[in-house]
């Protein structure tokens, strides 16, 4: 059975129970502060288990993708070194909401796995939890029971609330669980040691494949549980280790989820991979198994993470994506013999594996491809300045011992990674200081966990039932009332609180734009709300006090001169995205984007540099709809199939519900929930500011409108007016400025040929002043020139003898510089090196520097040193 029929199986067997089938909500989550990306099947239904929203049906199954390399949840030091844990992988899940619970899914799992996929049960074992003093929850009885009734006793497993009791964090819905495990090992294995002893005991052949897990609890902050006010079930079954189990496998990796990446990878490098089946491998072709399997799991993780909209980048989600990728780099670089980016060429394969059911990874397969393409290209750049770097460090390390700070800083600095240095010192002969390394990761580790610590207590309710309702597109003033409070105590922000209302004007930051400012005003008091954010369908006003009465009837207002402004830049942005595709091309499409009162920045997919024409081309268009005085036409609850049907641009990488909200300006349709402008003359004018790229087939744009135009064309005015007091009011400025730079040139070139006279002066002057030690024409001075000119007479004077060695130093702008000139016949015959002589006279200078061995400079920031350089430089000759 391929793995395509075997996720069709799942939904269809599923849906026959009465279950809708939706689709995988995008891997990286972009309105949940809590957590990166989708690190579950659960994430996106978080909302539904809190009771902060209502599920389209009670029963929804689905195959979700999800990325566990952070937080709680964090698989990436496993991934490669065994056969099992992975990125980037499915979860196929089944979800009840307040419907059924341990009976149906208990029942549905078994009749799924032994009737329909014809696991034999004699392969099979269960757990259910054993319960816990500690929280007062008693031993699962319903679950034994429900399983005695399908499987035999001596195949149910007592579970411990580490291994079945599932909770999605410190905080939050959680349950006791019942897994499903399958043993995959031969039956002479089987006869040696039982499965039941192997189960929870990460033996690559008997693993976990589905875990039910029966929401009935709160985690609150303080540690303890209280009951929900309804039942829900969760579960999730790897649909990676599921391909393993139904085709005979006993790696993740001899399935065709992988063997067609695989075989790419063997086409591309010359290595080859070697099936779980083969025993007793090599040491050798066990680091190249452990690198082909990292690689075609990383790639996955990466491209479907670029397809949803999060680039690499050095923050974040974006660092995470990056960290991944370069793993994977790096295992090629230093077991697979790959020196030029290749992992990009996988993309290919990935999407005509994947797209039919994620038609995301299809559709940006092009864009996937570069982006991955310009990181490997770049990181590749890193690791080669990386092993220059660690030459330095060891040429400079006294013993055979490499401090782990030094390490640290190439890690942290450079980005070069630990386990390569540790390796490339060994063939060294070198040792690693790895107490120093951690010791110095530790305390990194403890500075960014202190500056990112967050506390968060319960909520206190005060209106228990209450749905919120947002108000905020027709009203940006409103009487509410206050329905939950809590507080959040973070080292970056400090104490703060979050305030849900029962309805309110304020806008949510969500879609790229900025969330709301404004004020709560009661009859005794104002409190300011700094920040409008959702979480798990709660809409979240920020303030740095509570009011004295949280019960009173307050008025919400919102601060209508920011809201004005960001929406003018936020409409501003539909105009130019309409601008762009029809400037540019149908290709272009919105990879990001930031609107707030002061600017807006669009990121879009394009593969080369906007030229000045097409930008002023889009001004243009953009300006020209402002002119026109457009309505805004606003749908706010259309069936999205309608919608993109008459034209709406829907985004990737963003999450729609079944009906959208679609924003119309003319021609430009998007789905959005965006705060706009009534008409587009509100945005008075649009000029873009800079254009350039953030990744590769990645250009970003900033521009401003509005007021924010109005103050550059102001600026712009100043600016005139200053240089037109400076050119002493000439009637043409512009033919001022041409004769200036006229002159400025004439200038520029006498100074060149001053200073050629004069380093022609002292090389004549120079010349006599040669020493001659051991057979070499040795010379060592400093001069008054600048830089580049201390280097053109120190190349010339090296010219002018044979067998010249020549020091040159001099100091421009207060910092000094020093360069060597070696002529060719002391390189070969003496084995003298310019580069080393820099390297060591650059010490005194407190500098450093670099190039041929017959010609290297540096510069430094010690002038007292130049001295103390210049004398030590005959050392080399002696």
């Amino acid at each position: 059975m391929t793995s395509k029929e075997i996720r069709k199986q799942y939904l269809q067997f599923f849906e026959s129970k009465g279950h809708l089938i939706v689709p995988s909500a995008p891997i990286v989550l972009k309105d949940d502060p809590t957590l990166m990306f989708n690190n579950s099947g659960m994430a996106q239904f978080k909302e539904y288990f809190l009771g902060n929203g209502a599920p389209k049906s009670q029963r929804i199954a689905d195959t979700q993708k999800c990325l566990r390399v952070s937080g709680k949840h964090n698989d990436l030091e496993d991934v490669g070194f065994d056969t099992y844990h992975h990125t980037m992988f499915e979860m196929l899940g089944n979800w009840s909401f307040g419907d059924y619970f341990k009976k149906e899914a208990i029942n549905w799992a078994w009749e799924l796995l032994t009737e329909v996929y014809k696991i034999p049960k004699e392969n099979l074992y269960v757990s259910v939890f054993e319960g816990s003093k500690e929280d007062n929850v008693p031993f699962d009885q319903e679950a034994w029971d429900i399983w005695k009734g399908l499987i035999d006793e001596d195949r149910i497993i007592l579970g411990n609330k580490k291994d079945n009791f599932w909770e999605m964090g410190d905080q939050g819905p959680c349950g006791p669980c019942s897994e499903i495990h399958v043993d995959l090992r031969t039956d002479a294995e089987k006869a040696l040691v039982s499965g039941k002893s192997l189960v929870n005991n990460d033996h690559p052949q008997v693993v976990e494949i589905w875990n039910n897990v029966f929401m009935e609890f709160n985690r609150k902050a303080d540690g303890s549980l209280e009951k929900l006010p309804a039942q829900h079930v969760d579960t999730g079954m790897g649909f990676e280790r599921l391909c393993m189990a139904l085709q005979g496998k006993t790696s993740n990796y001899d399935t065709d989820v992988f063997t067609p990446l695989i075989e790419k990878v063997e086409q591309i490098t010359g290595y080859k991979y070697t099936s779980n089946e083969v025993k007793n491998i090599s040491e050798e072709q066990n680091k190249t198994n452990i690198a082909i399997r990292v690689i075609v799991d990383h790639v996955r993780a990466v491209a479907f993470a670029i397809a949803d909209g999060q680039l690499p980048s050095n923050t974040g989600a974006g660092y995470v994506i990056r960290r991944i990728l370069r793993r994977a780099i790096r295992y090629g670089f230093t077991f697979l013999d790959t020196k030029e980016p290749f992992i990009n060429k996988l993309v290919e394969v990935l999407a005509n594996q994947m797209g039919e059911f994620f038609p995301e990874i299809k559709s940006q397969q092009q864009l996937v491809t570069n982006v991955i393409r310009e990181e490997e290209a770049s990181f590749l750049r890193t690791l080669d300045q990386g092993l220059q770097l660690l030459d330095k460090v060891v040429a400079e390390t006294k013993g055979k011992e490499v401090l782990g700070a030094k390490a640290f800083e190439l890690y942290d600095t450079f980005g070069f990674p630990i386990d390569l240095t540790a390796l490339i010192l060994r063939e060294k002969g070198y040792e690693l200081d790895e107490a120093g390394f951690n010791a110095a990761m530790q305390e990194q580790k403890n500075r960014s966990r202190a500056a990112s610590e967050v506390s968060t207590e319960d909520w206190s309710v005060l209106i228990p039932g209450n749905v919120e309702t947002f108000v905020g597109y027709d009203k940006t003033e409103n009487d509410v009332k206050i329905t939950r409070i809590r507080k959040v105590d973070s080292k970056k922000d400090g104490i703060l609180y979050q305030i849900v209302l029962d309805n309110t004007p304020f806008y949510p930051e969500g879609g790229g734009q900025v969330g709301d400012k404004g004020t709560l005003v009661s009859a005794n008091e104002t409190i300011d709300i700094i920040d409008t954010k959702k979480e798990n369908n709660l809409i979240l006003h920020f303030a740095k006090q509570l009011p004295e009465n949280v019960s009173a009837s307050f008025v919400a207002k919102v601060n209508t001169d920011l809201r004005d402004l960001s929406s003018r830049n936020h409409s501003a942005t539909h105009l130019m995205h309409l601008g762009l595709r029809t400037i540019l091309g149908t290709h272009v499409e919105q990879k990001g984007s930031l609107v707030n009162p002061n600017n807006l920045r669009f990121d879009f997919s394009h593969f080369s540099k906007v030229t000045d024409e097409q930008l002023l081309e889009v001004e243009n268009f953009v300006n020209e709809r402002i002119q026109q005085q457009l309505p805004l036409v606003e749908r706010r609850s259309i069936p999205i199939q309608q919608a993109l049907d008459e034209g709406a641009m829907a985004l990737f990488g963003e999450k729609y519900g079944d009906n959208v909200r679609a924003i119309k300006f003319g021609e430009s349709m998007e789905l959005c929930g965006g705060i706009h402008v009534k008409n587009t003359a509100e945005i008075w004018h649009f000029k873009i500011i800079s254009e350039g790229a953030v990744a590769a087939g990645i250009r970003r744009i900033e521009a401003i409108t509005s007021d924010a135009v109005k103050a550059h064309f102001a600026l712009q005015e100043n600016t005139l007016d200053e240089v037109k007091i400076a050119l002493k009011n000439p009637q043409d400025i512009l033919k001022s400025v041409v004769s200036l730079q006229d002159d400025n040139a004439k200038l520029k070139k006498q100074i060149e040929q001053l200073l050629k006279e004069k380093i022609d002066g002292l090389k004549n002057t120079l010349v006599s002043e040669f020493q001659e030690i051991n057979g070499i024409n040795f010379l060592s001075k400093q001069v008054d020139l600048s830089m580049s000119s201390t280097k053109d007479l120190a190349q010339a004077l090296g010219s002018s003898k044979p067998n010249s060695f020549v020091v040159l130093a001099s100091i421009e702008e207060n910092m000094p510089n020093i360069h060597c000139y070696i002529t060719k016949e002391l390189i070969a015959e003496k084995s003298l090196n310019a580069n080393a002589v820099i390297k060591e006279l650059g010490k005194y200078i407190d500098g450093n520097g670099g190039g041929q061995p017959f010609f290297a400079s540096g510069k430094g920031k010690n002038t007292n040193g130049i001295k103390e350089a210049l004398g030590k430089a005959i050392e080399f000759v002696k």
